[in-house]
């Protein structure tokens, strides 16, 4: 049996954030879902293409990745982890929760 995917909610994610730890927000959404609604400060890697961009990741950084609603980054996390990353999670609700929860002025879609 595999280990389950971790997974973060928003808010434990803006506190660590608002404390200084230093988190890799690793958005795998689509270009145009990005021009929709985002984070600041995540790094854009859509899903497909995170294969072809590991280079862009450090293996040993915290990762928290995002999607729209937690199943693509769930993929992606899971992904990661099979690539020896150390410190992957998937942020639980995706950029929907965070706009709900964190940031209003983030357009939900």
């Amino acid at each position: 049996m595999t280990n389950p995917i971790p997974q973060v909610d928003p808010a434990d994610v803006r506190r660590r954030l608002d404390a200084g730890e230093p988190i890799v927000l690793l958005d795998c959404r689509e270009h145009d879902e990005v021009a929709t609604a985002a984070i600041d400060d995540a790094l854009h890697i859509p899903m497909g293409d995170v294969p072809a961009n590991l280079q862009q990741l450090n293996p040993e950084a915290t990762t928290i990745v995002f999607c729209h609603h937690g199943m693509r980054s769930l993929s992606v996390a899971q992904f990661l982890i099979q690539q020896d990353f150390d410190d992957v999670a998937s942020l639980r609700g995706g950029i929907d929760a965070w706009s709900e929860q964190i940031d209003p002025n983030i357009p939900r879609y």
